[in-house]
Parts: C-alpha cells; structure tokens; sequence
C-alpha cells in the first residue's frame, strides 16, 4: 500500500513514517519541504492512502497560515480530483479549528476543502482535530511546551511559566498513530470527525513538575510510577530529550572487605532494586526482618543460603547459581545468610519489597549459625 505522507519531515510525520517502515505491506511517499506544490501530480501516482499532515503553525505573517493550511489543503484536493480516482484521506488538524483565529480559520478552511472533495468525488476523508501532541521528535522552543520543558530541564535550562495553573489537554504521539494506522488498516469510521483517545489533562504547573521528578530520579534513584498512562508518555518523551553525553549516569556503591553494593532503583510502593557481589568464602547477611522481604537472583557464582527459625530453630540450607535463574525468597521470621561457595566471585542481584529505612531498617542481626 502506497501512502503519501505530507508533511513527512515534521514530528508527526517521522514517527509515522517509523511505524510504517516496521509494517510490511506499507511504502512511504514523502512530501517535505523541498517539496513544492507542482510536485503532487507526480507524487500521487499510484498513491492508496494520503496522510496530511503538512501545515503552518508559527508562521512570521500571520498571512502564511491561510496559504499554508488552507491553500496547500486546496492544492492537494485538486490535484485528488485530477487523477480521478477515489484516494482517502487522513488530515491533521486542530481543536483551533473550533476558535475564531487566524490559524484556526485556516485549519477549517482546510477542513472545509476535504469535505467539499468528498462530497463531490466520494473521497473518504478522516479529519482529526488534534490537541497538543506531545512526544519524541517534537521540535523544542517551537510551539510545544511539552517538547520546550523536557529539552531544557534535560540540560539544566530553565522554564518560562506565565501562568502554572492554565491547563492544557495533551495526546501523545504514538495514540495518535495507532489511531492513524486503525484507520489505514481499513477499520470502519462513522463520521469524518476522528478523536484520538485518551486525552490527557494537567497544568503547566503540574507539568514541569512532573519533568523534575523524572530528573530527580538520578539522584534519589526513586522512581516516578511511569509503567502508564501519562506518565509513562511524559517519561518516555523527557528521556527521548535526553543528550548522548547524558544517557548515563552512575550510582553509589558502597565497598568493604566483604564486596560491593549497590543501589540502582527504588519505587515509591514496590521496593528497590540493587546488586551486591561477594568474594569466594564471603559470608553476608545474618539478620532477620519483622516484615520486610527480599527476593535473590544468583547471576554470577555459587551459592549457599541458609535459613533459621527465629522461635522454633528450624534449619534450612540450599544451594543456588548463576547458572541457572532460580529465585531465593527470605521470609519474616527467618534469619539468613548467604555465602560464595565458588572460586569466583558472587553477583547477585537483591530485590526488597520496601525502600531502605536507617531510622526504621527492619534488619536484626543474628547469625544463623550451624544446623543442630
């Protein structure tokens, strides 16, 4: 299926193009802008779908929105109706489209453009009146404040907020696409008018708040819960912003005779994540918890855990390695250890249900001893 693609440079039109090159079945004809209007003709041969994305937004003459939005629009409709053949088309809006402005003027004039071309030829047209769409690729510094905060607080640039109580509706990226791609796909619409779901609302306030909590996530090493809705979005387009010189970032590790361990991510509500390695004979742990519970992934190394009944003495002991993935639980009650019983060193990565706590740790030392 050929598509023709408007707008093809733009952020919407990059990851659509991405997720069209991962369908089989879909190629791609870009319109961009070293593109001019006279080349549609010879752009649309053979064309199925047309996706219409190109416009104006932030022009310098507020004059460009109409030859922009409208004209091209027009242009486009013509250059349909030339070929004479029933090609659909996708076109991105604007809820500006619904304001008495000069863009939003413009957006509807191009809408109108689309509907008379259906009306007279029977084009199916899809026209999504988009709020602010926000995700990776979007160009900061433009006309997204999303795209605008996640590229300065990656780099430690400040904000402009005039007003941190004005809310914004926000649609991320990768749901207009599939909203997109449903469409392409051949699922059935009932009107020209296409939502795209869900819609998200927050302040601008709220909003660069949210980015600094993901910033300060390097530090606290305590996670924002970005598994989703729009936090996970927000999440995944504050770290798209994020400089090559920036895609690392270490954590303290902390050392002794024994080993090392480290701290690599806590969760407000599920715990934290670390690793500690251990030297052959080593022994760690001896202590027991009220309530805490971990989880033990020998990933490097052999093994021994041993077990204790803090009331009735009950003794436990197994072996475990890295060379198979196999989960060690501790239990409330129950003091353990673990000892590296290899000639090499031990790595074991250490999930606890609750983040640390010096002023409440739950950990009582007591050696588990030898079995009775």
């Amino acid at each position: 299926m050929k598509v023709l693609v408007t707008g093809a440079d733009g952020f919407i039109g990059k990851n659509l193009q991405l997720h069209l090159d991962e369908k089989k079945g879909f190629e791609v004809v870009p319109f961009t802008r070293e593109h001019n209007e006279q080349d549609l003709a010879g752009l649309l041969r053979g064309v199925d779908w047309i996706v219409h994305l190109a416009g104006i937004n932030r022009p310098q003459d507020p004059s460009e929105f109409r030859i922009g939005n409208a004209g091209l629009t027009q242009v486009l409709c013509d250059a349909v109706e030339a070929t004479g053949r029933i090609v659909p088309i996708i076109y991105s809006s604007s809820i500006q489209a619904e304001r008495d402005n000069e863009y939003g003027s413009s957006k509807r004039e191009a809408e109108d453009a689309l509907l008379a071309l259906n009306k007279a030829n029977g084009n199916p047209v899809y026209i999504y009146r988009l709020p602010n769409v926000f995700g990776k690729w979007a160009r900061p510094n433009y006309n997204s404040a999303v795209a605008t905060f996640c590229h300065n607080i990656a780099r430690d640039l400040p904000v402009q907020i005039n007003d941190p109580d004005a809310m914004v509706n926000l649609v991320y990226v990768d749901d207009v696409i599939a909203s997109f791609l449903r469409v392409l796909e051949g699922e059935a619409q009932s009107t020209p008018f296409v939502g795209v779901e869900p819609v998200y609302q927050i302040t601008v306030g709220e909003l660069a708040s949210q980015l600094y909590r993901f910033k300060a996530t390097r530090d606290n090493l305590i996670t924002e819960r970005v598994g989703s809705g729009l936090v996970r979005a927000l999440y995944s387009t504050y770290v798209s912003y994020l400089p090559p010189e920036s895609f690392t970032y270490t954590v303290p590790q902390h050392g002794d005779e024994r080993g090392v361990f480290v701290e690599m991510l806590k969760t407000p509500d599920a715990g934290q994540f670390s690793f500690f390695t251990a030297h052959p004979g080593v022994t760690r742990g001896g202590h027991y918890h009220h309530s805490k519970t971990e989880k033990f992934l020998v990933i490097k190394g052999e093994a021994c855990f041993r077990f204790r009944h803090m009331i009735t003495g009950e003794f436990y002991e197994l072996y475990t390695s890295g060379t198979r993935p196999e989960i060690v639980e501790t239990v409330p009650g129950w003091t353990h250890d673990i000892s590296n019983v290899g000639e090499d060193e031990l790595v074991c990565m250490l999930w606890a249900n609750e983040i640390f706590d010096r002023q409440n740790p739950d950990t009582f030392a007591c050696p588990v001893g030898t079995e009775a």
